[in-house]
């Protein structure tokens, strides 16, 4: 996730929240209350919805009746209730959260409703494109601190193949530690001849 995210207010103007989204090259803002809690988010759709209006040159032979005033303020245009995760959400479950929703990016919470980040589909790209080496050692520590330092594991193309487990219970111990690190695509264990 990104901590610290930037965020807006709902009194705060539609044009000053497009001037956010812009000037932080950002797609949406958590809008939060005087107690930083979440009260919902603010896309870039939410923000041009109704801001243009139709070119009444392309309908000089029509009458046209004037376009309803644009939305004034955040509060008028936000999504609320947000929809959030707590920093210790698994990242499948925020991930399917991002693609079922058609969110770009999802306010992560703390147990009291007060914005600590925001996961984006950026942040969650750049997990998972890291490069084997990392993953490697990741998995590699992971083995270490299970007490399982004799296992080797190597990492192709976000595949991590892991040799020495002798057991099937350890190979099932193995393949959900190597699984369990972000950017690992696939795990095969490979017994010793």
């Amino acid at each position: 996730m990104t901590p610290d995210p930037v965020t807006t207010r709902a009194a705060r103007s539609v044009k000053a929240a497009l001037q956010l989204l812009d000037e932080n090259d950002i797609t949406s803002l958590p809008v939060v209350d005087e107690d930083h809690r979440i009260r919902g988010v603010v896309s870039e759709a939410d923000l041009l919805r109704d801001l243009i209006s139709p070119d009444p040159r392309l309908h000089v032979m029509r009458t046209i009746e004037d376009p309803p005033p644009p939305f004034t303020f955040v509060e008028d245009v936000m999504s609320s209730p947000a929809v959030t995760v707590k920093p210790d959400s698994d990242l499948t479950e925020a991930i399917d959260l991002v693609l079922t929703k058609g969110m770009k990016c999802l306010p992560v919470v703390d147990d009291d409703d007060r914005v600590v980040g925001v996961l984006s589909r950026r942040d969650v790209v750049r997990v998972l494109a890291r490069d084997d080496d990392v993953l490697e050692q990741e998995v590699a520590d992971l083995f270490t601190a299970a007490g399982r330092g004799d296992w080797d594991v190597t990492v192709d193309h976000g595949v991590a193949e892991i040799s020495g487990p002798p057991s099937a219970p350890e190979r099932t111990l193995a393949t959900a530690l190597a699984r369990s690190v972000p950017g690992v695509v696939g795990v095969r264990v490979v017994e010793d001849a």
